[in-house]
């Protein structure tokens, strides 16, 4: 596993290392991460939020959304400093982690931390994304309703999703496209890299969607679980 987090992360690999750091101390502590995960905190997550790097264009704006404790995105802007990537996330305990990790990783000039659901934020900057993330966050129906409207035309979802993805994929393709997304595609990433490469559901916005109307949106931990929803208020933060 050091080798790939070398080969991922490149000369940042120092950076990726303190925030493996954050998340199996201040992480763990404060709830975001289970102890139980720290053990395997390079290959359950740090890897396998990196290689989601290889189908990322040059430059892309990014928004993470439900982002927790910064996975994928905070992986994702240590692995990429050419993205500039919002971290969308409502709850203030989550919040208050990702700015207190972003200056410290000194990734302020490249990641705005947002705090909100993804229905609150669909009009402010964050909205026109070439690219949506979520990982462990709801059901691709679900999920396509809060992510589509902050992505532009042409641009894409990148849903991390498990051994299932095909199957839902295939159940949720007629809500998907009654949003404005083109055919869910499952894309493997990391190949020959790791085993078992990360299942990526990717679809493409081919109309402009209606935002969501549902009252519930994401928000979940590193394990993968959905947490609460804070009140209609948000703030936002940079770093």
């Amino acid at each position: 596993m050091v080798a790939v987090a070398a080969e991922v992360f490149g000369d940042r690999l120092g950076l990726a290392a303190e925030y493996a750091r954050l998340l199996v101390t201040d992480g763990v502590v404060r709830g975001l991460i289970g102890p139980r995960e720290a053990p395997r905190i390079w290959e359950r997550h740090l890897v396998n939020c990196a290689v989601l790097s290889e189908i990322i264009p040059i430059g892309a704006s990014v928004v993470d959304v439900g982002s927790g404790a910064g996975l994928p995105g905070i992986v994702l802007a240590v692995a990429r400093p050419d993205l500039q990537m919002t971290l969308v996330e409502p709850l203030a305990r989550r919040t208050a982690f990702l700015s207190e990790a972003v200056t410290a990783l000194g990734l302020d000039a490249t990641v705005t931390v947002v705090r909100g659901r993804a229905e609150d934020v669909v009009d402010g900057p964050p909205a026109g994304a070439d690219v949506v993330t979520a990982r462990a966050v709801a059901p691709l129906d679900r999920l396509a309703g809060w992510c589509l409207p902050l992505a532009k035309v042409g641009g894409r979802l990148l849903a991390l999703k498990g051994a299932t993805a095909a199957e839902e994929a295939a159940e949720h393709r007629d809500a998907v496209a009654a949003l404005g997304g083109g055919e869910p595609v499952v894309r493997l990433c990391g190949e020959g890299l790791i085993d078992p490469p990360t299942t990526v559901i990717e679809v493409v916005v081919q109309s402009r969607p209606k935002p969501s109307t549902r009252a519930a949106g994401p928000g979940r931990d590193a394990r993968g679980k959905s947490g609460g929803r804070s009140s209609g208020r948000k703030s936002s933060r940079r770093g």
